[in-house]
């Protein structure tokens, strides 16, 4: 695994016309050196939580790890975006101010109005 991170590293690197990284086993020898340095801690900063059964049963974990799955397959599949659009991008750095300035304008609002409805759902009492 160490081996593969390391080679994708390396391919980075190399794209981006920087220095490869620094093999495996020199970043573990300077882990080594650095072990006296770490602060260990003897006792739990509080205790574990009870969190009870398990939320989901095993055929919803299942049906959505399968569906998590599935999309990080396609993800993985989908080709590269192209090269920067020049248009596309002055067309961006134009929008930007507007969408800043509506964002500021409407956003605050809009989010209070939802609060309001979904506390006035959970509670059963109006705002």
């Amino acid at each position: 695994m160490e081996e593969i991170l390391a080679s994708i590293k390396k391919v980075i690197a190399e794209d981006k016309g920087m220095r490869p990284p620094e093999p495996v086993q020199q970043a573990q020898d300077l882990a080594e050196d650095d072990e006296e340095d770490v602060l260990e801690l003897e006792e739990t900063l509080a205790p574990p939580a009870n969190l009870g059964p398990p939320l989901l049963n095993e055929t919803t974990t299942h049906a959505s790890r399968s569906a998590l799955e599935q999309l990080s397959t396609v993800a993985a599949s989908v080709p590269a975006m192209p090269q920067a659009n020049p248009l596309e991008d002055m067309v961006r750095e134009m929008l930007r101010p507007m969408l800043k300035q509506w964002l500021d304008d409407h956003l605050p609002g809009l989010v209070d109005e939802h609060v309001k409805r979904e506390i006035s759902r959970i509670t059963g009492r109006p705002l």
